[in-house]
Parts: structure tokens; C-alpha cells; sequence
């Protein structure tokens, strides 16, 4: 890591579990709901790859 990027000060998550919401906007609101149904439609891509794998490991080994 250089001197340069230490100066800079780190960009805030775009949502952190927990974190105080009062201070937003509708906007940023709607803007963090999105941001968090994105990730929930990618973890459960993730979920729905990851159980057709293993169903395809399971019918591979049966004989």
C-alpha cells in the first residue's frame, strides 16, 4: 500500500447491518433497499447453483 492511498480517507459501505438510518433521505433509503434486493437476489443465485451441484454430485454417485 503506497503513502498516497493512506491519505485518502476509506469510502463508507454503501449499507452496514444496524447502521443508524435517521440522518437519510427517502432516496437514499430507496437507493440502500435496491442495493440490498441486488444482494439478496445474487446470494440466492448463489444458493440455487450451489444446490443443483451438489443434486448432480448426488445422482453422479448413485447407482
Amino acid at each position: 500500500m503506497s503513502f498516497v492511498e493512506d491519505d485518502q480517507p476509506k469510502k463508507p459501505a454503501a449499507h452496514e447491518l444496524g447502521s443508524d438510518l435517521t440522518l437519510l433521505s427517502i432516496e437514499e433509503l430507496k437507493d440502500r433497499i435496491a442495493l440490498l434486493q441486488d444482494e439478496i437476489s445474487r446470494l440466492e443465485a448463489e444458493c440455487e447453483r450451489k444446490a443443483s451441484g451438489r443434486q448432480a454430485a448426488e445422482k453422479l454417485f448413485r447407482f
